[in-house]
């Protein structure tokens, strides 16, 4: 792969390097200044909070610096459009595309660098929205709610601190129904547990009553403590036998209380194999909030197009013709963009109530857009 890269950098032309060069010092500029508006604005939100709540110097600079990735994905888009305006707009002004034009080279020929460029931020995007930043917030969250969790149990009991209340899932892959009166994520251990074993007919065969419990961190099973079992005829549904224990563990429970508490956690928030484990337990769920996290899923793929969507409404724009003045394309530029994201939100918005397939939904502003885009710069002369 490097010496690939090594190779096609080579094939590049004198034009190639000019026109990359030029719109990469813009893009790093503005980056950097976008990137330290978001971040100044984060410091504003939750530095205080961080104080308050009793955090550290080491705790409150590591806070920031795991949370630093989930940024790009709004700095990205924004960096990408205004510095391919202001690169390319800077050489159409200064007569560059107008000479280039002249002698014979294409639009395409002109940009095809930056349509690589284009390509490789695709692959970024996708590495970006599908794994660094469902990491980067989940890591700087747990760490804001170890610290709140941790000043709350100086005044607050411990199983009451950071609870989850009324904690219900159905694994209908392995027939077992679990219920909770109360979750604590910071002391991983559920109160008021029932566990209902079902046959293929979904009828009660056993339940598993129980004070609390927990899974095991090492052997990845379930542990429950001050219960009983009981025992059903399936066909009748009398009870035949019931059991007291003092504790006792299952080796073939071994749910992950974060699946079970995934729908307190916004689809945004959940990485591409988490949204996939989600779409393979749930599948057989009538439950409507499935779709929000399908459609999270599939726009992950369709989001890669992202870079590509907006070098398509930007070229076209940047570089029109001379008699036309700048600010008009720009804003027409500009526009298309906010369009773009207007219909991503109301097609995810159509997709998580059931309106549309969540496939379509992804896919469909993506698409829509690119071609929107590929119009405009095919039709430039």
């Amino acid at each position: 792969m490097h010496k690939r890269t090594l190779g096609l950098l080579r094939d590049l032309n004198l034009v190639d390097r000019y026109i990359l060069r030029e719109w990469l010092k813009i893009f790093v500029l503005v980056l950097g200044a976008t990137f330290g508006l978001v971040l100044m604005q984060a410091l504003y939100d939750n530095f205080r909070d961080l104080l308050e709540a009793g955090a550290t110097r080491e705790d409150i600079l590591y806070y920031f610096l795991v949370r630093l990735p989930r940024f790009f994905s709004i700095v990205l888009p924004l960096t990408l459009l205004v510095s391919l305006l202001y690169s390319l707009g800077k050489l159409h002004r200064n007569n560059e595309i107008i000479a280039l034009r002249a002698a014979g080279a294409s639009l395409f020929d002109i940009t095809r660098v930056l349509w690589l460029a284009g390509l490789v931020l695709c692959g970024l995007s996708w590495w970006l929205n599908a794994s660094v930043i469902p990491w980067s917030i989940d890591v700087s969250d747990k760490m804001l709610d170890r610290i709140r969790y941790q000043q709350l149990a100086k005044t607050v009991p411990q199983d009451r601190v950071g609870v989850v209340k009324s904690v219900a899932f159905d694994n209908q892959r392995e027939g077992r129904m679990w219920f909770m009166n109360r979750y604590s994520p910071f002391l991983a251990r559920g109160f008021g547990i029932t566990v209902i074993e079902l046959d293929g007919l979904r009828r009660e065969k056993t339940r598993i009553l129980a004070r609390d419990g927990w899974r095991d961190a090492e052997k990845g099973y379930w542990i429950f403590r001050d219960g009983r079992e009981d025992w059903f005829d399936p066909e009748s549904g009398e009870m035949m036998r019931t059991v007291a224990f003092k504790e006792k563990f299952i080796p073939h429970y071994r749910e992950d209380p974060a699946l079970m508490l995934v729908f307190d956690r916004k689809p945004g928030d959940l990485s591409f194999v988490e949204l996939r484990r989600i779409l393979d337990y749930f599948a057989l769920d009538a439950n409507p909030k499935i779709t929000l996290y399908a459609t999270r899923y599939y726009g992950l793929w369709a989001d890669t197009l992202g870079p590509l969507i907006i070098l398509a409404l930007a070229i076209p724009f940047a570089v029109s013709g001379v008699r036309v003045n700048p600010v008009v394309g720009v804003s027409k530029s500009l526009g298309l963009f906010v369009l773009y994201f207007a219909l991503v939100q109301a097609s995810y918005a159509l997709g998580g109530r059931d309106v549309m397939s969540p496939l379509t939904a992804a896919l469909l502003p993506n698409l829509v857009m690119l071609g929107v885009g590929l119009f405009f710069f095919a039709r430039i002369r």
